[in-house]
């Protein structure tokens, strides 16, 4: 059988039996769909989430109290018997490779100011921070370099925090009270936006000693080192260990990367990206098994067409292609109206809420058409033996 004569075959049945077609391209079309755009959702929250938690930059790495127990995660002030403290930041900010280093502090407290009273985060930090962490100050400045352990009642609002509490009025200069105790504000921050569900504009900084003892905290939440570029990151860590090692006596502190974190973040993401992409499966499962009932019902209806073809000299093998042939052009127009129709409502989700971020990489384009036509000639191979099996008299003797 020569090459167009196949090609005719296959097509002028498609063809003649539209609604047959449509129905059987149309299971593969909605599998491919939902494969598409639940991966671009899954794949865009995974850069979404990477974007976000790399815009403080790749220099940094963070000291926690407390042994690591899993994924360099720690227990905190558990299982620790000193934590970390002033003193030990003092420490670490001596050595030759560190650029800033910064105290860290988080709770929530209730803040007042004019009679406008409002619980927003404190985080209790260092001067350096806006350096180490890319922030920047829209008036006044940030906390200055004080004595560390008995810091000036300085605050430094978030831009959200300063609307809500003076309006449109100058807050450089007033009073504000935040857990009870009284700070002069002398800054406001410029607007970050939320950061991993954390609001940074609806917060108030203040000096870390201060929020250790306006939460009644004996240890830092962490301790965060940005270094220079040009070290490497083990020397990095050995010089903190050693450092921290020599003032505790032992190793009870966590320290971790930044890598360290974006690898444990990108498995999380691409599990999840995985169990979406899982789901949508499903439907493609759906889609493989229509495709087994149409063509089973193809091969019934056409078995005086497959005895003529015996008959006039076709081999078993051109039947068994031609039937695999039309599964595999019908998953592969199922495929191609699966893309269109995933990739359009993944824009129109990201057009209707522009903050769902979605993304489709050309990969998953090529690979969600490969496993259509894939599962349309796995679908179509039962069919097409059976049809190639048929005796070609008893096939020329069916109705």
């Amino acid at each position: 059988m020569r090459t167009r004569d196949f090609l005719a075959l296959t097509f002028s049945s498609i063809v003649a039996h539209r609604l047959r077609s449509a129905l059987t391209a149309l299971g593969i079309a909605v599998g491919i769909a939902a494969v598409i755009l639940l991966t671009s959702i899954g794949e865009g929250i995974h850069r979404f989430v990477l974007q976000e938690f790399t815009q403080f930059g790749t220099t940094l790495v963070a000291i926690n109290p407390g042994k690591a127990t899993t994924a360099g995660t720690s227990m905190g002030v558990f299982g620790t018997e000193r934590p970390l403290s002033i003193e030990d930041a003092e420490a670490l900010r001596r050595l030759p490779f560190v650029r800033a280093v910064v105290p860290f502090v988080q709770g929530n407290a209730e803040v007042e100011a004019d009679n406008r009273r409002r619980r927003v985060a404190v985080y209790g930090a260092g001067p350096q921070m806006p350096e180490a962490f890319s922030m920047a100050v829209r008036s006044g400045r940030f906390l200055p370099a004080d004595d560390p352990t008995a810091p000036r009642a300085f605050a430094v609002l978030g831009s959200k925090l300063r609307q809500e509490l003076f309006g449109d009025s100058n807050p450089l200069g007033k009073r504000i009270t935040i857990g009870g105790s009284r700070y002069r504000v002398i800054g406001v921050m410029e607007s970050k936006g939320t950061v991993l569900g954390f609001d940074l504009d609806d917060t108030v900084y203040i000096p870390a000693a201060r929020a250790l003892s306006l939460f009644n905290r004996d240890s830092l939440f962490e301790i965060d080192v940005m270094y220079r570029e040009e070290v490497a990151v083990d020397t990095v860590v050995a010089g903190i260990k050693r450092t921290l090692t020599a003032r505790h006596g032992k190793e009870d502190y966590t320290v971790t990367t930044q890598q360290q974190m974006l690898d444990v973040l990108g498995s999380i993401l691409n599990v999840l990206t995985f169990a979406v992409a899982a789901i949508g499966g499903i439907s493609l499962l759906v889609g493989a098994i229509g495709i087994v009932t149409i063509m089973s019902i193809a091969v019934n209806e056409r078995t005086s067409e497959i005895g003529l073809l015996r008959a006039l000299g076709a081999r078993r093998s051109q039947v068994l292609n031609l039937f695999l042939g039309e599964a595999i052009v019908l998953a592969a127009i199922g495929g191609i109206s699966g893309l269109g129709l995933g990739i359009g409502i993944a824009w129109l989700l990201h057009t209707v809420m522009p903050s769902l971020p979605v993304h489709t990489p050309l990969l998953y384009v090529v690979l969600a058409e490969a496993l259509a036509v894939s599962i349309g000639l796995i679908a179509g191979v039962a069919p097409a033996q059976r049809a190639a099996r048929l005796d070609p008299i008893e096939a020329l003797r069916a109705e």
